[in-house]
């Protein structure tokens, strides 16, 4: 979704949503256009573009809820089409301090059946932000060994932004993924790292990001996803009130 996925400082967990929630009641609408969708370090187009948007609502009290929708694509003929989210939470903040609680759901194609949910914190001291999200449901069975229960998958992030006169926002960005979800959702074999930098002025955006997956996790990086490679995203949004 736009807070946590193509947020200037980075795939974007977080930051965004304390700044949206903040402002009084207000509904906003966001359009974008990338020539990947990347999440937390791994394509979900096949490297392919994607056209995204979504709509939130802020009250001045800190709640917040919005919907935000992209296309996906994980491989050639598959049942994933689309992801449609859903969220919620409270958010603000006391000086430099700012907090973000929330839950997300991921909604695809039926027949994937393959949604999933999340609970999320996040703290902020200045332009440094932490966020955990932890798995709160999943849709699919367990396999053999696999644990898809509450708290069972985890993703922390840390992100850093720096604001220059120019306008221009750096993002720094690392994230550590892991749980046997996490594994079976990204075709993985175990927990990984993704890192980037995203350079962003005027809603257009140059992400720079990476992982440390190896060749050993053969679903993950197809010649398709080469998700063991740097990718290098474009993108435009343009946010508007409703």
């Amino acid at each position: 979704m736009k807070f946590n996925k193509t947020l200037v400082t980075l795939a974007v967990v977080g930051s965004c949503l304390s700044s949206q929630a903040v402002l009084a009641d207000s509904l906003s609408g966001n359009v974008s256009v990338t020539n990947n969708y990347i999440w937390r370090g791994l394509t979900q187009t096949m490297n392919e573009a994607a056209v995204q948007g979504g709509i939130d609502y802020a009250s001045d009290s800190g709640f917040y809820a919005g919907t935000w929708a992209s296309n996906v694509k994980y491989e050639e003929s598959d049942a994933y089409s689309y992801e449609h989210d859903v969220y919620f939470g409270f958010a603000g903040e006391a000086g430099d301090i700012s907090y973000d609680v929330g839950y997300l759901y991921y909604n695809y194609d039926e027949n994937a059946g393959y949604d999933f949910g999340e609970v999320y914190g996040s703290i902020g001291y200045g332009s440094f932000s932490a966020t955990l999200s932890v798995l709160a449901n999943a849709e699919p069975d367990e396999g053999p060994g696999e644990d898809f229960g509450f708290g069972q998958a985890t993703y922390l992030s840390l992100d850093y932004g720096i604001a220059l006169e120019s306008g221009t926002e750096i993002g720094l960005h690392l994230g550590h993924h892991q749980g046997d979800f996490a594994e079976s959702f990204n075709g993985v074999t175990d927990a990984y790292i993704d890192y980037g930098v995203t350079i962003a002025k005027d809603g257009f955006a140059f992400m720079i990001s990476g992982t440390d997956l190896d060749d050993n996790d053969d679903f993950a990086n197809t010649p398709e996803r080469d998700n063991d490679s740097i990718k290098y995203t474009v993108s435009y949004s343009v946010d508007f009130e409703l």
